[in-house]
């Protein structure tokens, strides 16, 4: 891996903007420009980190209790669910939320943008393991942006020769003050699909505040929401597009005490706001065509 290390700074390293390291034995990469700090492992093309230069806190939540090991994925950031979100309903006994968190990616490209943002572009393609649980052949290219704004561009690729349907989403946890002090703008009248009450369909009223435990999956939202954050006195803005359903998440108490890789109180600074193709909005990619979800996040304070 020290070899490898070498290798990538060399190749993509950025003078004064961009380096690999390594952290609990994984691949790395940080990024610190004019516009943010930000840092990306490798191992499942997941942002973990991002603190725009004007900001005390970071925009997403990582666990201190994170799991750093193969075949696991690593609580915080924006994990990808991809190529089916939540429980696998296939019978196969295959892992919740997909196999791309679970994988190790490769880098494509870096560059240093003309504006002063950073960009990294990382791939995962199928390979043997993946085609014996997901047997299509496809390249997945994240496409990261760390400037004002951080902007992910996840695109699948069907470069096999028949259509295959996909689920997924962005999924990202937001570093909050207090989740009983947050509320949600741009949902009001929105239907949505509560999991946690045997998946009745229901209608959002109002803004949205989280006081129990919550997993929404919320149908035609609009393209911008926006977390009003009372506790660190700032909005965390969502924009997405190539999607058609949000998901809303926090486990409460009861539940965060079973994850081994949560402390006991942190569901009180944490929520899931995903860009999500879930449940009904299945996406197909016909034989040579390509599908793009984007999310733009940003922190007004």
């Amino acid at each position: 891996m020290h070899t490898a290390l070498i290798q990538l700074n060399e190749q993509f390293g950025i003078e004064n903007q961009l380096y690999f390291e390594l952290e609990n034995d994984f691949l790395m990469i940080i990024v610190d420009n004019k516009h943010a700090n930000a840092k990306i492992s490798v191992y499942g093309g997941q942002v973990l980190s991002y603190l725009p230069a004007n900001q005390t806190e970071d925009l997403l939540f990582l666990s201190e209790k994170a799991i750093y090991q193969p075949g696991k994925a690593i609580r915080g950031g924006i994990p990808i669910c991809w190529p089916w979100f939540a429980n696998d309903t296939s019978g196969l006994g295959r892992p919740a939320h997909g196999f791309a968190r679970n994988q190790q990616w490769n880098v494509l490209a870096t560059d240093g943008n003309a504006d002063g943002s950073t960009r990294v572009v990382l791939a995962l393609q199928h390979n043997d393991d993946s085609i014996a649980v997901w047997p299509h052949e496809f390249e997945l290219e994240l496409e990261i942006t760390i400037g004002p704004t951080l902007n992910i561009k996840l695109t699948t690729n069907n470069i096999g020769g028949e259509s295959f349907e996909l689920t997924q989403a962005l999924h990202a946890y937001l570093n909050i003050g207090d989740i009983n002090a947050i509320s949600v703008t741009g949902l009001d009248g929105v239907a949505y699909i509560d999991k946690t009450d045997g998946f009745e369909q229901k209608s959002q009223s109002g803004d949205l505040v989280i006081n129990g435990e919550m997993d929404r999956v919320y149908q035609s939202p609009p393209s911008k929401l926006v977390v009003n954050d009372s506790a660190l006195n700032r909005k965390l803005i969502l924009e997405s597009t190539g999607c058609n359903t949000a998901v809303i998440w926090n486990p409460w108490e009861k539940n965060t005490a079973s994850m081994v890789d949560l402390k006991k109180g942190d569901y009180k600074v944490f929520m899931g706001l995903e860009a999500a193709n879930a449940d009904g909005d299945v996406i197909i990619v016909p034989a040579g065509e390509s599908h793009c979800l984007q999310a733009s996040y940003s922190i007004i304070s």
